[in-house]
């Protein structure tokens, strides 16, 4: 979930805007009635900001957010934590070592954790109601530290039927296997599957193999995507 914090993650640690390419318009296309539904969890369900968590490491930290991210970025340690590669504790260790940051495990988790907003994007209602009759999958970048907190405050993850996490799948969207995994957690065919990510890249991904998918970019056009498919909820407060 820490895009910014290495070019290839998907919450990310560079502040920068989400840039669509030239030409992209949101049009909604006509489409058939799927019979799982993906979501991201990032920028789609929970929203963030990456510079919360900068601004509590540089309080515990000598060095400042330029050189905290610029060392950060110079190498792949948090692409390799939130592919499943280093434990948590290990992963603080080297993470600490780099940023110059001196604070204990707990306190660690708690700055990490700290870009989490408490409104969310999606409505848990909305996801209440799509559960009763379409298979719901969350497909995430994220980590085991970022899931664990996720999972115990926001209620919209209970929803879920199936969880594919970069962390615990061994693969970062936009590579294939995480997609693959998905498919077979699901139980379902591309074909079958409408999928709405933050990010056009991962979006791309599941289109070429055959999914579904439009880039999420709030609530009001999601409900048109789903409305073209077939799919009409009415609870959405």
């Amino acid at each position: 979930m820490f895009r910014h914090f290495h070019s290839h993650t998907n919450v990310g640690w560079a502040w920068s805007p989400i840039l669509l390419p030239t030409g992209y318009t949101g049009e909604v296309k006509a489409a058939s009635t799927p019979r799982a539904l993906f979501f991201d969890l990032g920028k789609v369900i929970v929203p963030f900001e990456i510079q919360r968590a900068y601004a509590g490491f540089r309080a515990v930290s000598r060095l400042s957010i330029d050189e905290m991210t610029k060392r950060l970025r110079a190498g792949d340690l948090v692409q390799r934590y939130e592919c499943g590669q280093v434990e948590d504790e290990p992963f603080f260790e080297a993470f600490s070592e780099i940023t110059g940051v001196t604070a204990t495990f707990e306190q660690f988790c708690a700055i990490w954790n700290s870009i989490f907003l408490p409104a969310t994007l999606v409505p848990e209602s909305l996801l209440e109601e799509l559960s009763r009759n379409y298979t719901l999958l969350l497909l995430s970048n994220t980590n085991a530290i970022h899931y664990r907190f996720l999972e115990q405050n926001y209620g919209h993850l209970a929803h879920f039927h199936h969880r594919v996490l970069s962390h615990e799948a061994g693969a970062q969207k936009p590579a294939r296997k995480i997609y693959d995994d998905a498919l077979a957690a699901a139980g379902v065919k591309p074909e079958e599957v409408f999928f709405t990510d933050d990010l056009l890249e991962n979006i791309e991904a599941a289109r070429k193999l055959g999914m579904d998918g439009e880039v999420f970019t709030g609530v009001p056009e999601l409900l048109r995507h789903l409305a073209v498919r077939g799919i009409s909820p009415g609870m959405v407060a």
